[in-house]
């Protein structure tokens, strides 16, 4: 057992009756102390939390990490989803285990500072030698300290065959399947507070057979993990799902048994409302990607119309290419502005975009021990102090962390542990990192 560490007296805390801040131990929250308590714990060690806000640990249901590789790239500048998919998949056909480290490490470090916990990622490139590539991922998680539910993708449906990806970035069916059952035995902790778990993530209708969808879910069903896909992201893979399958994207995903709640989807943009209650009915979460969606002008998700019928929304900030960043606090106040614009000011607050980035998120994952803090829940905490030019003069806390734009963690607790002190990763050369990770991105632009 470790000893119990009382994070004392927070600026602003999210939470309830826990004004004089939270106890944990043992990786996990142990206490709230309320306003003018004391905790019950005994003996704990003090920390003070007199200029921090705390936020329970911020959850990234959607990211492809390798994508940090190819920001700002010229070629597909000023595209919509197919035709920067199609400047990008000859780039992707050239990624190398070394640039999918140093991608990734880029990615979590990221997410990390900006007060993420937890983080999915969706990668579904595999070239040739890239055949580890999760593994590889999840490498990198262990070493940062970060939380990771890692969802093996997939593309078998190429250029050749009526798909949009050519064919040097498929593989045959067999391989991703029997390459998913060897993640998920070899990696997926099934336990509630597991630090790395695998889900299955077929990318989306226009990449992958309707065969691989129901080998996938069956795969999923039989070792009990879930399922992660792009749905209804854009107008265009409408048009591509009635002309092929003669279906919405939404009716072609009850075909393949995927609508139950063991699925969540990234983006859902392009829902009709009565598809909205279907999701709803059947336990499907959504994945809100604002910025990217924004950035490839796809749209946006109808945050407060799938909330009010019942459907779980949470956070990602999607690929690195998309998004251009992996700052998960920036997708908070982002969403915040989006929704706001959509809903106006009396739908939606500042709580509501950091409860997406929490408890919304943590339901996507089937996590509820994450994204909240309260006895029994994850000591996952991400802690933000004031004192930056951006805040003064603020007087919400809470609020301003939204609405003035806060994007940098001073602290940042996982399970327990420290993982970023004093807005820097302990042990991590982040100089050296960005020139080993641009180098990469130069070599896989130039060849």
């Amino acid at each position: 057992m470790t000893a119990p560490l009382w994070l004392r007296d927070p600026l602003a805390i999210l939470a309830e009756d826990a004004a004089r801040g939270v106890v944990v131990q043992d990786g996990r929250i142990v206490e709230c102390v309320p306003a003018g308590g004391v905790p019950a714990t005994p003996g704990a060690a003090v920390f003070d939390a007199g200029a921090h806000v705390v936020l329970p640990g911020l959850i990234n249901t959607h990211h492809h990490f390798y994508q940090t590789l190819t920001r700002a790239s010229p070629a597909a500048l000023d595209r919509e989803l197919f035709g920067w998919l199609g400047a990008l998949y000859p780039v992707w056909a050239r990624l190398t285990p070394d640039a999918l480290e140093a991608a990734a490490t880029v990615a979590m470090a990221e997410l990390l500072l900006s007060g993420c916990t937890t983080t999915t990622d969706h990668h579904y490139v595999f070239p040739p030698g890239l055949e580890q590539a999760i593994d590889i991922e999840v490498a990198v998680a262990r070493r940062l300290g970060i939380r990771g539910v890692f969802t093996r993708g997939s593309m078998n449906l190429s250029q050749r065959d009526g798909g949009l990806p050519p064919d040097t970035v498929v593989q045959a069916e067999d391989t991703i399947l029997s390459e998913s059952a060897r993640l998920i035995g070899a990696h997926h902790d099934p336990r509630p507070h597991a630090m790395v778990q695998i889900a299955l993530a077929p990318c989306s209708p226009f990449t992958v057979t309707p065969t691989l969808m129901r080998a996938t879910a069956a795969l999923a069903a039989a070792h009990g993990v879930r399922l992660h896909t792009h749905l209804a992201e854009t107008a265009d893979e409408t048009d591509f799902c009635l002309a092929r399958f003669h279906r919405r994207p939404l009716d072609y995903l009850e075909d393949v048994g995927w609508l139950h709640g063991g699925v969540w989807l990234a983006h859902g943009v392009h829902f009709a409302p009565d598809e909205i209650a279907r999701l709803a009915r059947a336990g499907v979460a959504v994945t809100h990607c604002p910025c990217s969606n924004q950035v490839l002008g796809s749209g946006h998700c109808p945050v407060c119309d799938m909330e009010a019928a019942g459907v779980r929304v949470g956070l990602g900030v999607d690929g690195s290419a998309s998004n251009n960043a992996s700052n998960l606090m920036q997708e908070v106040r982002a969403a915040f502005l989006l929704q706001r614009h959509r809903y106006g000011v009396a739908r939606v607050g500042h709580r509501d975009a950091l409860r997406w980035a929490t408890e919304g998120s943590a339901a996507c994952l089937g996590r509820p021990e994450l994204g909240r803090i309260a006895p029994g829940a994850a000591a996952d905490l991400a802690l933000f102090r004031l004192d930056e030019l951006r805040f003064a003069g603020a007087q919400d806390a809470l609020a301003a962390l939204v609405l003035c734009g806060a994007h940098a963690a001073d602290r940042v607790m996982v399970a327990g542990r420290w993982v970023v002190v004093d807005g820097a990763i302990p042990g991590l050369d982040l100089p050296a990192l960005v020139a080993r990770q641009a180098a990469a991105a130069a070599r896989l632009h130039q060849e």
